[in-house]
């Protein structure tokens, strides 16, 4: 049995606290929201096609931490979030959500309390189901199936409220298909969904690489206000280095499966874009060619 065997719990039940630990709400103001130790992952191992994607990889978010991520393509950022959902198993290592040993975990089971904005407007919503059906199914996910899930007319209220929020006129049109929607329109949805029952985890995977760059600003515009409104802990994938700099806390650089640089709020909000590119350069050799500014 492994380590991150023996320690692991089921979801939705904290780690027990030793005997004479005091006070466990003192206890969880101290509990990371997230914590990755020695995480490894390999694709293809023992093959002519091994790819290491993952190399020892540590890091701690605490509750709030909005960490923007940045790195050229194959630097294993989208890898990191698999990782973290539960998408991708471990090859070694630990995940850790508010104090849960989670490695183990089935993303099925973690999506109760990790949820995900992905690049594609269209994998975060059901085409085939309504605005107000796919809520539902937001509302409802992690939970298990019972006969009270309709759509009563409270919750038909929260909808048309929290619609209204995505100023995209959306909340009068409860009753169409989410086909039927532009891009930006959808997903801007999928980020209420993914808001919607207030996520330990906010994962966003280049979640505006696909809209055009007014809806874009829109998008992250939105990001920003729902992850201040409801106080998430965020990661943020992303190729635009302006976007890096002005969203989050936070910023981490990968490359080659590991975090070779991380900023602190302070030299975060001192850097430029040009500070980025001289980093990486000096890291991996990488060139602005490799990144979008």
């Amino acid at each position: 049995m492994t380590q991150a065997d023996e320690n692991e719990v089921p979801w939705g039940s904290p780690d027990k606290a030793p005997q004479g630990s005091g006070d466990q709400a003192v206890a969880d103001e101290f509990t990371p929201m997230l914590s990755l130790a020695g995480i490894c992952k390999t694709f293809y191992p023992g093959t002519a096609n091994e790819r290491v994607a993952l190399r020892d990889v540590d890091l701690t978010l605490t509750t709030g931490d909005f960490v923007t991520i940045i790195g050229s393509n194959g630097a294993g950022k989208s890898t990191l979030l698999n990782v973290i959902a539960g998408s991708l198993p471990v090859d070694a290592g630990s995940v850790r959500v508010n104090g849960k040993n989670v490695t183990k975990t089935p993303a099925h089971r973690r999506a109760a309390r990790i949820a995900r904005v992905f690049q594609d407007p269209q994998a975060g919503t059901a085409p085939h189901l309504t605005i107000e059906q796919n809520l539902s199914v937001a509302l409802n996910r992690g939970k298990p199936l019972t006969l009270g899930m309709g759509l009563t007319k409270a919750r038909r209220r929260c909808f048309v409220e929290q619609l209204a929020t995505l100023e995209q006129g959306l909340e009068n049109r409860m009753n169409h298909r989410v086909g039927l929607l532009s891009g930006g329109q959808r997903q801007a949805l999928s980020l209420l969904m993914a808001t919607f029952t207030h996520p330990d985890l906010l994962l966003l995977d280049e979640h505006t690489a696909a809209l055009d760059p007014e809806r874009a600003e829109l998008v992250l515009r939105l990001t920003s206000q729902m992850i201040a409104d409801h106080h998430l802990t965020a990661l943020m994938v992303t190729h635009n280095m302006d976007h890096a700099l002005r969203m989050g806390n936070r910023l981490l650089m990968m490359h080659d499966g590991e975090i070779v640089r991380s900023l602190a709020p302070e030299e975060k909000a001192k850097a430029t874009v040009p500070d980025l590119l001289d980093l990486f350069a000096n890291k991996g050799g990488l060139s602005d060619r490799n990144l979008l500014t």
